[in-house]
């Protein structure tokens, strides 16, 4: 209507200030009488205003169809709901002969009427967050998807965040002992969504909690809370700062040794952000993390157990499953009952409160984790499993077992290989090293046996020291032995005996 808003100004100016007359400025400017109103009832140009909303006759009658279809969509996950051009094509199979560009525009006026509004939440001090995000990480150069955990103290917005190999009751247990001991306590009240590792069911407003999520309470004191179903935003702050850590720690895509190194780098990072001030709250967050520890409960005297347990059995082939990988334990506990404890590193076996095993943990599927020694005390019953032994596939020796094998073998045959594995089974006593230096001085003097390689590994000491005791046999105290005579040998040495 108008260049700019200069013209505006000074017509209303002439008139209301100046008193010039209505009549003098439509001649001068050839406007309309309405449109000279419009100008002095308002300050400034009030656009286009239309009366009532434009009726889609194409589209009218379809309108309830479209209500319909993103009402069901709010119980579908969120990529399998409805875009504005498959409701568009659906809207053509009922028949609608209109244009897209309606159907798009109605679907988001739709859309924008019918979007939640969230009211702000304070955040006390000493009350936490924690949830999980996934990332791409190249790790030895795979590029691998993670798992990390993030645990944030809204109050002052400090965060920690941990990468795993992936989201378990492991990893949840170890993200909260690394977290509070980040921390310097253990928050008061902890917000989270509804895990499967903390929840086992969902009783309307209740939870019924998972024994390994109440040990973990129970063990730091800290009270809990549950989101609704489907309603993350009561834990926006973490679930901002997962996105805040994706963003600016996993990009670009970290290039790592392993996840030891990533997370190295992760917690640098995090105490790093606490010197950054964050909009509207006063001071950095490291002055605000140090007010808020007042507030935060204190670590218990020892760290939680951070680990799942499970009951099994030990099978025939001396294997125990654990998260669907199997481990070995030594061959006199196959058939009998096993506890494995996994944690985030290892898996511990254990028969009646005894350790019998320890292995790295495995985070593939269907994979098997040997010790050779635990099979060693069944090859020498049965030597000629000893070349087709799947546990001892891959295991490396020093050369001098080798040779050890060769010379035992071309002395005794088969019962060389007999001997040659209770050579190796004083591995379950004795640190390679040690049985190394033993073996190559028993091939050097030309003693092979398992019991001639066994004298060189007891120090000297011990031999010295060694004496005959009496205790347990009283019926050998009636036994009397002459002094021998010594004169025939020396006689003998020097000749005189024929």
């Amino acid at each position: 209507m108008f260049a700019d808003m200069q013209q505006w100004a000074d017509i209303r100016r002439r008139v209301l200030v100046e008193g010039v007359s209505r009549r003098q400025v439509l001649r001068e400017t050839g406007m309309h009488w309405k449109t000279l109103k419009k100008i002095l009832e308002h300050s400034g140009p009030p656009g286009y205003r239309q009366s009532q909303p434009r009726r889609r006759k194409k589209l009218g009658p379809y309108e309830e169809s479209i209500r319909q279809i993103l009402k069901e969509d709010k119980a579908m996950p969120k990529k399998q709901q409805h875009t504005a051009k498959r409701i568009f094509e659906r809207l053509q199979k009922e028949g609608y002969v209109g244009g897209y560009t309606a159907v798009k525009d109605a679907v988001r006026e739709m859309e924008q009427k019918n979007q939640e509004v969230f009211v702000p939440l304070a955040h006390p001090p000493g009350e936490a967050q924690v949830d999980f995000g996934h990332a791409l990480v190249k790790m030895n150069g795979q590029l691998r998807k993670v798992a990390f955990l993030v645990m944030t103290l809204p109050y002052s917005d400090a965060f920690f965040v941990m990468a795993f190999e992936r989201e378990c009751t492991e990893t949840f247990f170890e993200g909260h002992v690394q977290g509070f001991e980040f921390f310097g306590g253990v928050p008061r009240r902890i917000v989270y969504d509804n895990t499967r590792v903390a929840v086992s069911k969902i009783l309307g407003r209740e939870r019924e909690l998972t024994r390994g999520f109440c040990e973990l309470r129970s063990h730091y004191l800290f009270g809990h809370q549950f989101c609704a179903v489907r309603r993350g935003n009561e834990k926006g702050v973490v679930e901002g700062m997962v996105k805040f850590a994706r963003l600016n720690f996993m990009v670009p895509v970290p290039q790592v040794r392993d996840l030891e190194q990533l997370n190295e780098d992760l917690r640098r990072r995090c105490t790093e952000d606490q010197e950054r001030r964050v909009r509207g709250k006063e001071g950095i967050k490291k002055q605000r993390l140090e007010e808020e520890r007042s507030m935060l409960l204190p670590l218990p005297a020892t760290a939680f157990e951070a680990c799942r347990r499970q009951s099994t059995t030990a099978s025939s082939l001396s294997l125990v499953r654990f998260d669907n990988n199997d481990y070995s334990v030594p061959v006199a506990f196959a058939h009998h009952p096993i506890v494995a404890k996994g944690s985030c590193r290892e898996v511990i076996l254990s028969h009646v409160g005894e350790v019998v095993a320890r292995h790295r943990r495995i985070w593939e599927k269907e994979q098997v984790s040997f010790e050779p020694l635990h099979y060693l005390a069944l090859l020498e019953r049965k030597p000629g499993a000893l070349d087709q032994a799947r546990p001892m596939q891959g295991w490396t020796l020093p050369g001098c077992f080798q040779l050890l094998r060769r010379r035992l073998e071309a002395e005794y045959d088969w019962e060389g290989t007999r001997e040659y594995i209770r050579v190796l089974r004083l591995l379950e006593k004795h640190p390679l090293n040690q049985l190394r230096a033993a073996v190559e001085k028993g091939l050097s003097s030309g003693a092979i046996l398992r019991d001639a390689i066994a004298q060189f590994l007891i120090p000297r000491e011990e031999w010295r020291a060694t004496t005959f005791n009496l205790d347990g046999h009283p019926h050998l105290r009636s036994v009397k032995v002459q002094a021998p005579d010594i004169t025939q040998y020396g006689q003998l040495l020097a000749g005189g005996v024929r």
